[in-house]
C-alpha cells in the first residue's frame, strides 16, 4: 500500500492503547490534533508511552529493546499489544503490534486494518522520528551511534534503506565467514561480495542523498533559537561515489576492492572498507566549531534542528531520488526529555516548531512548567504507571 497524500495532510494518533506493556497493565490515551506532553516523574512510564508509539512503524522501537523486554514482568504479565488509531488526513489506520508466545519461542505480529502488515506497509504508513537522551552528546560519541542516527533519518524518506543494510550487513558476516576458511569457494565468495557490493551503494547513495536534502532544508532556514549545521559524510567510501558516474561502476569499483583485500580482512576478522566505517560530521554554523567541542545544550540543539529539518523535509512532499509523487505522510516525532538542557527561550522556540510541523508531536518531561510555552495548544497529561490522566 503507498499512500498518495499531500503535504497538507496531517498525521497524528487519536487514540493509543497499551496492554501488558514495560509498567503500564493497561492504558488508554485518546489524544486530539495537537502535540501530546506527557509529565511526571522518572520511572513513571512516560518514555514507555514513547516506546510503544515507536513500535507503530516497523523496525524494534526506539530503545532497540527485545521483545520479551517490553512484556510487562509483574505476577500477570504476558504477551504485550500496542494498538494506535492514525489519522492521516481524512484516512484512518488502525495499526496493532504485539508479542506472540508461540511454543518455538516467541514473534512480532503487526496488522493493519485486520490485515496482517509487514514491515513496508508499516514503514509507508507511519512515518517517525525520535530522539531520547542518549543523542544528547551524539556527535562527542563513537561514530556506530552516529551512522545509527544517520540511517534513522535516511529510513525516515527510504523505507528500503532498513532492508539495504540488512542485506549488506548479512553479506559481509557470510564473506568473513568464508574467509576464515582454509579454502573458500572462489565462486560463491565472488556472489557474495557483488551482494555485498550493491547493497552498500544502495546504502551510501540512500545516505548522501539524505544528507545534501537535508543541508538544504537547514541551510534555506532563518536563524533562529536552535543552530544550523553543516553536515558530511566522513568516510571514503561515500567520498568515492560522489567522484563515480554511475551505480553500476560504484558497484564493480566497490566489489573489486573487496577482492584485492580477501588476504588483509581474512586477518582483520572483518572488512575494513565500506559504508560501515563511515561517519557523521557537523559543524556548528555560528561559531564554527566542530560538533564534538559544543557544549552538551549546545550539542542537544544541533540534533534537535537535525529532527526538525528531516520532519520538515518529509512534510515538503518532495519526491526522493529514487520515486515520483509524495515521499510518504508527515512524521510523527517523539522526544523524550527535549527540553532538559535549555533555557526557557529555546524551549519556547522547540514549542513554535513542533506546532508548525503537519505531524504530531509527543514530548515527555519530568515537570508540566517544562511545557508552558504550548499554552492551550497541546494537550498535557500526568502520567504514573498505568495511567495519564488529562490536565484540563
Amino acid at each position: 500500500m503507498i499512500l498518495t497524500g499531500s503535504s497538507g495532510s496531517r498525521a497524528f494518533v487519536r487514540r493509543l492503547n497499551l496492554t501488558q506493556f514495560r509498567n503500564h497493565a493497561r492504558l488508554d490515551l485518546e489524544t486530539k490534533d495537537a502535540p501530546v506532553c506527557l509529565f511526571g516523574p522518572n520511572g513513571a512510564g512516560k518514555t514507555n508511552i514513547l516506546e510503544a508509539l515507536s513500535l507503530l512503524g516497523p523496525g524494534r522501537g526506539l530503545r532497540s529493546a527485545d521483545l520479551d523486554e517490553m512484556a510487562r514482568q509483574a505476577q500477570d504479565g504476558g504477551p504485550f499489544a500496542v494498538a494506535g488509531l492514525l489519522q492521516l488526513g481524512t484516512e484512518e489506520y488502525r495499526i496493532g503490534v504485539g508479542l506472540e508466545r508461540l511454543l518455538s519461542g516467541h514473534r512480532r505480529v503487526a496488522r493493519m486494518d485486520g490485515k496482517d502488515a509487514g514491515p513496508k506497509e508499516l514503514a509507508q504508513t507511519v512515518r517517525l522520528l525520535w530522539l531520547t537522551p542518549a543523542y544528547d552528546r551524539l556527535f562527542a560519541g563513537p561514530a556506530g551511534e552516529r551512522r545509527k542516527f544517520l540511517d534513522r533519518l535516511v529510513f525516515a524518506i527510504a523505507p528500503e534503506h532498513a532492508q539495504q543494510a540488512t542485506q549488506y550487513e548479512k553479506a559481509l558476516r557470510e564473506r568473513t565467514r568464508l574467509l576464515a576458511d582454509a579454502s573458500p569457494d572462489p565462486k560463491w565468495l565472488r556472489l557474495i561480495e557483488a551482494e555485498a557490493a550493491a547493497a552498500g551503494v544502495a546504502m551510501g547513495m540512500a545516505r548522501l542523498e539524505a544528507i545534501d536534502a537535508l543541508q538544504t532544508f537547514i541551510t534555506e532556514r532563518p536563524d533562529g533559537a536552535f543552530p544550523k549545521a553543516q553536515l558530511a559524510i566522513d568516510g571514503a567510501f561515500e567520498n568515492g561515489l560522489r567522484e563515480t558516474p554511475s551505480a553500476s561502476e560504484a558497484e564493480a569499483n566497490f566489489a573489486q576492492l573487496l577482492h584485492d583485500c580477501r588476504a588483509r580482512d581474512s586477518a582483520a576478522g572483518r572488512a575494513l572498507d565500506g559504508p560501515h566505517r563511515s561517519d557523521l560530521t557537523a559543524v556548528h554554523t555560528p561559531s564554527g566549531m566542530a560538533a564534538q567541542k559544543c557544549s552538551t545544550g549546545e550539542q542537544k540543539a544541533l540534533v534537535v534542528s537535525l529532527i526538525l529539518a528531516q520532519a520538515r523535509r518529509i512534510a515538503s512532499g518532495l519526491p526522493t531520488a529514487k520515486s515520483s509523487g509524495y515521499c510518504g505522510p508527515n512524521p510523527l516525532v517523539l522526544l523524550d526529555e527535549a527540553a532538559a538542557h535549555f533555557d526557557p527561550a529555546r524551549r519556547a522556540a522547540l514549542c513554535e516548531e513542533l506546532l508548525a510541523l503537519p505531524g504530531q508531536a509527543w514530548l515527555t518531561g519530568t515537570d508540566q512548567s517544562l511545557f508552558e510555552a504550548f499554552g492551550s495548544r497541546a494537550s498535557l497529561f500526568e502520567v504514573s504507571p498505568g495511567n495519564a490522566r488529562l490536565i484540563e
